[in-house]
């Protein structure tokens, strides 16, 4: 079977976070492994609060799988603070691991700020360089290059940007976008789009966590980069169309609906 590892926060929901990666990889057929970065007090209406883990305990979560498993695919997701982000590029670059999805994850749906802000220069110049793939959404691409990005065309140009920056591929997502989704994707060389009609729901908790988590994934099973996108962007569009009305506030998309369908355990 093959593995993936996620490098993340926990959300005490399950909506996002590892448990949301985990699910993922579940629902592709892969084996999920973790390494926790931070534990979250959440729930679909915010984030109450946040404690990092300690960069030893990462650290030896990242020894404790690469010394005893193959990892097939890794994906990044939180990571808060500059001490967190220094070990892991320091572990990854060390065992010269390049199969790396980034979600540069910096504040969540609630508007809670995710990534300390001393650390974004630390995730921009430690982390992109490592990544085979970043996957930022509108305002994370507008962090990480200072431009305002409202358009398709200004979408291409945070993409060319960000590969300057070094990550080999680039995924601007376009969920924030006033009309439909448009995901660009650039591989230094050219563009792909990633179109769907937008989804008339609240219930997005976790989207970008999960839509990473699926490519890295695919990835995984050995898939391209651009057909590992394509068909993450597939399962997480069937995964929004069926969310779930869990909570009071913002809930989780539904993870593992083809699977249920398949197993007739869905009411249709």
């Amino acid at each position: 079977m093959k593995t993936a590892l996620t490098i993340a926060g926990s959300d005490s929901s399950g909506g996002a976070g590892i448990q949301a990666d985990l699910k993922t990889f579940s629902a592709h057929g892969v084996f999920g492994m973790s390494v926790i970065t931070a534990i979250t007090a959440q729930n679909t209406q915010g984030v109450l609060a946040v404690q990092d883990i300690s960069p030893e305990i990462i650290e030896k979560q990242i020894e404790a799988i690469f010394t005893d498993i193959k990892v097939d695919a890794l994906k990044i997701g939180m990571v808060s603070v500059t001490e967190t982000i220094h070990i892991i590029k320091r572990k990854l670059a060390d065992l010269n691991y390049q199969n790396i999805v980034l979600d540069p994850v910096m504040v969540s749906k609630s508007g809670y700020h995710l990534l300390k802000t001393e650390a974004k220069t630390a995730l921009i110049e430690d982390l992109l360089p490592l990544a085979k793939l970043v996957t930022p959404n509108l305002p994370e691409a507008e962090v990480i290059t200072g431009k305002n990005i409202s358009t398709l065309a200004e979408m291409e140009d945070a993409a060319k940007m960000i590969h300057q920056m070094g990550s080999e591929n680039v995924l601007v997502k376009g969920g924030h976008l006033a009309e439909d989704a448009v995901d660009v994707f650039f591989d230094g060389k050219e563009f792909s789009y990633f179109r769907v009609k937008r989804i008339a729901t609240k219930n997005t908790h976790g989207t970008g966590c999960t839509l990473s988590a699926a490519i890295a994934a695919n990835l995984a099973q050995g898939l391209s980069v651009v057909q590992s996108v394509e068909k993450a962007k597939s399962y997480i569009t069937t995964a929004i169309e069926h969310s779930l009305s869990i909570g009071k506030g913002v809930g989780p998309t539904h993870h593992f609906y083809e699977l249920y369908k398949k197993a007739g355990m869905l009411d249709e």
